[in-house]
């Protein structure tokens, strides 16, 4: 269909995924009514999988998909004497489809299921590629979306006062509500499908896996605190507002004719002055992660090694785009100030990427302390056998290890202080950073530099597969950083 228009249409491509989400909403109805209900079935949850950040994230973007059909619908039916009643149905498919998967996995994604692994691994991957190829659609039909808007606007402009259009809508100002619904709420679903793919991956994974006794309870996470830190979540709120400020004046002049030069270089000056400071404070946490005590964390977890590679394959997104602007720019040599920003911007963006991820993986494979404590005083216990006195040595050890766990969590030393105070600031960022390319206009495309150089097809290609992924990269990257901090 993206290279082809003529031998597969987009109704052979919404047919085929209808089959698709029928045959996986069976299988999902199959899995809770009568696979998880069986003696013996569930012996095991994965405490690491599905973590709040993730299922309050499902929930959120599979609310705003179903949002976005709803709109999708409304808008189809507004033009329905000019339109297909089938494209009425496609819309409503995918509504059963979200809400009863969500479902599942809200409920399901920490099961290892032990009876009928080979179905349950069958219906996974069914599932996992339709929201695959539901993503893929989305990608294509967004930049698609925008280039007949562009076109569209265009002819507005040199055929203005003749009306061409042989399919308007009965009601104008229904349709601009169901028009403006469904652009703002169209990135949420690409981000659904990915957070589904990932659930769906990890669930996978772990049909047949059987976990210790130990590992198998909920681990005893500290609740969130700032523990006296004061200097990262400043400066985090700093960058908020300012990025807020520079995303809102950028996006008032998007909806005007045309983009002054001053807005561009404004946005991205912002980024020219963030990015170098959180890969200073991601460099600063390598080393200090360096000179920590704790363990490395060499244990079996799919849960983590999932997320590292998310982590390293949405950076791929971001990283593709800014290897494309830099080509471009370079091919050009343009020396205007813009371009100088936007060759330091793809440039400081590929080497935060690189920081950030090190930080984390780093943080990821460090072992946190309560873990340590409760497993060391575990394992004393299992090796030695039970003996006349033990409940008093076990009360004193137990006494012990709690005051330690109380001084460690009261007195923080300077490392840890330091990589709490690193890991709030680059989770404020990278709300920022998610903020500002998931709403409203892409400075990328409408700078015009990189457009003119590749042609409007090609790069509009680039872009739109490359946000989403960069998009994705910045959420997931702050429920990892929520996970490093609580280590620390």
């Amino acid at each position: 269909m993206i290279f082809n228009n003529v031998a597969i249409t987009l109704g052979d491509v919404w047919i085929l995924l209808a089959a698709l989400k029928a045959l996986a909403l069976l299988w999902l109805l199959y899995y809770t009514a009568r696979t998880t209900r069986r003696p013996q079935a569930v012996l095991h949850q994965d405490p690491h999988a599905g973590p709040a950040w993730v299922r309050g994230s499902l929930v959120l973007f599979g609310s705003c998909t179903i949002c976005l059909n709803v709109f999708h619908m409304g808008y189809s039916m507004s033009h329905i004497h000019c339109k297909s009643q089938l494209e009425l149905i496609f819309p409503a498919i995918e509504i059963i489809f979200i809400g009863i998967q969500t479902w599942v996995l809200w409920k399901h994604s920490k099961d290892c299921v032990q009876i009928q692994t080979n179905f349950t691994r069958c219906g996974l991957m069914l599932t996992l590629a339709t929201n695959l190829l539901l993503w893929l659609l989305a990608v294509t039909n967004d930049s698609m979306h925008h280039e007949i808007e562009t076109e569209l606007s265009a002819l507005m402009e040199k055929f203005s006062g003749n009306n061409t259009n042989t399919c308007l809508c009965l009601n104008v100002t229904t349709c601009e509500v169901f028009q403006k619904g469904y652009l703002m709420l169209y990135p949420f679903s690409t981000e659904y499908s990915l957070i589904c793919c990932g659930m769906l991956f990890v669930m996978w994974k772990n049909v047949g896996r059987r976990l210790a006794p130990h590992t198998g309870s909920h681990p005893s996470t500290p609740p969130f605190h700032l523990h006296g830190a004061i200097l990262g979540p400043v400066l985090g709120l700093l960058v908020l507002v300012a990025g807020t400020c520079v995303f809102v004046l950028f996006q008032i002049q998007a909806s005007g004719p045309a983009i002054a030069r001053q807005y561009f270089t404004t946005y991205y000056a912002f980024y020219a002055a963030t990015l170098p400071t959180m890969s200073l404070a991601c460099l600063a946490g390598m080393a200090i992660h360096g000179l920590e005590e704790r363990e490395l964390d060499t244990l079996k977890n799919p849960t983590r090694s999932l997320d590292v590679l998310l982590l390293m394959g949405a950076a791929l997104g971001q990283m593709g785009i800014s290897y494309f602007s830099i080509v471009a720019i370079v091919a050009t040599r343009p020396h205007e100030l813009l371009n100088h920003l936007i060759l330091a911007y793809s440039l400081l963006l590929i080497l935060q990427h690189i920081a950030q991820n090190l930080f984390i993986i780093e943080g990821l494979h460090r072992r946190p302390l309560w873990e340590a404590a409760r497993e060391s005083l575990a394992g004393k216990w299992e090796a030695e056998p039970p003996r006349r006195g033990s409940l008093l040595e076990l009360g004193q050890d137990l006494r012990q290890a709690s005051l330690a766990y109380i001084h460690s969590y009261s007195h923080l030393n300077w490392k840890r202080r330091a990589l709490k105070e690193i890991s709030l600031f680059l989770i404020l960022c990278n709300i920022t950073l998610w903020m500002m390319p998931a709403f409203g206009t892409h400075p990328e495309f409408e700078n015009g530099l990189e457009k003119d150089f590749y042609g409007y097809r090609t790069w509009f290609t680039i872009v739109n597969f490359g946000l989403p992924l960069g998009v994705f990269y910045r959420m997931h990257s702050v429920g990892v950083l929520v996970e490093v901090y609580l280590g620390a």
